[in-house]
């Protein structure tokens, strides 16, 4: 199994919907899990947007506009620690998991530029177990969510859409994946972070020849990564 997967920094968030340019951070988990997939630390926050949360949000991690004013922190303190915690683990060595890595990742630098807070600038080593399944068993059928990409690899995810389960699961079928296709993938981290950006530009240019060819000649898909 490649080294690089024993011990990992996992990193999630649940907001107030999909743009990443406008959306707010509702709730976050950054954990580490060892080489087993077991839980050592693990930092939850829950906060207060300063927006109302739309109900197609609640809907989908149940965290109501009520709730998060009456019980989450201060939107610009817990942005500062997140980007804090991330920041001390990846000093330490630890690549950084997150499924869908541009979505958090950006959302978390437009939160940052909007608090003031200092952004993590190219983090790195980053770990986004999505586009590494894509790359891998890029012919496989139906969706790629975190949900079904954890059933594939036998992955328990029991409270979908909650921060601190997400992460752990993505972490999970990071190490997975790892054990699964270990002859394809490079045993340093940082030339499979390096391997990553360029999969998802490939990825993304695939994406929009489909999208042009089926849907809208106009279509332009995103490859930037891990931030956009």
């Amino acid at each position: 199994m490649s080294n690089w997967s024993d011990t990992l920094a996992v990193f999630d968030l649940e907001t107030t919907g999909i743009d990443v340019e406008t959306c707010r951070i509702v709730s976050a988990t950054v954990a580490i899990i060892d080489a087993t997939g077991q839980v050592l630390e693990r930092v939850d926050w829950l906060l207060n947007p300063g927006i109302d949360i739309p109900v197609q949000a609640t809907n989908v991690h149940g965290i109501t506009t009520k709730h998060a004013v009456l019980n989450g922190r201060d939107a610009a303190d817990g942005v500062a620690e997140i980007v804090a915690t991330i920041r001390e683990h990846l000093a330490r060595g630890l690549p950084l998991v997150a499924y869908n890595a541009p979505y958090d990742l950006t959302l978390l630098n437009r939160e940052c530029l909007r608090y003031g807070v200092s952004p993590l600038v190219s983090p790195s080593p980053v770990v986004d177990p999505l586009v590494i399944d894509k790359a891998v068993d890029r012919y496989r059928k139906g969706k790629r969510t975190l949900e079904v990409t954890s059933a594939f690899y036998g992955v328990s995810l029991d409270d979908a859409h909650d921060s601190g389960a997400d992460a752990v699961a993505a972490g999970r079928v990071a190490q997975a994946i790892a054990r699964a296709h270990v002859k394809t993938l490079p045993v340093e981290v940082g030339d499979l972070h390096l391997l990553q950006a360029q999969w998802s530009l490939q990825q993304a240019e695939n994406f929009q020849a489909y999208m042009r060819r089926e849907r809208d000649p106009a279509f332009v898909a995103a490859g930037a990564w891990p931030e956009r």
